[in-house]
């Protein structure tokens, strides 16, 4: 029974790696960037401006909607804005994933108020660790973008 038990743990990391990727909205983005680029150099490389891809973000909701958090990153290889945008008319939260090089809204998902209160403590993990960064090296890190 042991064996049978440790057999299937070990083939499932394999079966996963076996299945086909998921199909990215992101596919169709205008920008390409790595992970590992610096979140100062995606905002200078970005065509669109922050200012703006707020404004296309909150153009999603509803009036009277706020952005919760959120800024530039890559996602699945694109260069995006994310944003969480809460709109007072709907329950949770939705993320709204604009194309940094043309400002098109490539993706937007539902959140609901369990998700995002479950990301508030990484969230608060992350904004402290970009806090620490900025100390060490003495550069600006837009990782820990204030709410609005």
């Amino acid at each position: 029974m042991k064996r049978l038990i440790l057999a299937a743990a070990l083939a499932v990391p394999f079966a996963l790696n076996a299945a086909p990727p998921a199909s990215s909205a992101f596919k169709d983005c205008s920008m390409k960037a790595k992970k590992t680029t610096p979140k100062a150099t995606l905002l200078k490389t970005a065509t669109v401006k922050e200012a703006e891809a707020k404004s296309i973000a909150l153009a999603t909701a509803g009036p009277g909607a706020k952005i919760v958090k959120g800024g530039i990153e890559t996602e699945d290889g694109c260069l995006v804005y994310s944003y969480h945008v809460k709109d007072p008319a709907k329950s949770g939260q939705t993320e709204v994933f604009v194309d940094a090089g043309n400002g098109t809204v490539l993706k937007q998902e539902q959140e609901g108020a369990v998700r995002a209160a479950a990301e508030k403590p990484v969230d608060k993990t992350k904004e402290l660790a970009a806090k620490g960064k900025e100390k060490v090296t003495g550069q600006p890190s837009t990782s820990h973008n204030k709410p609005q």
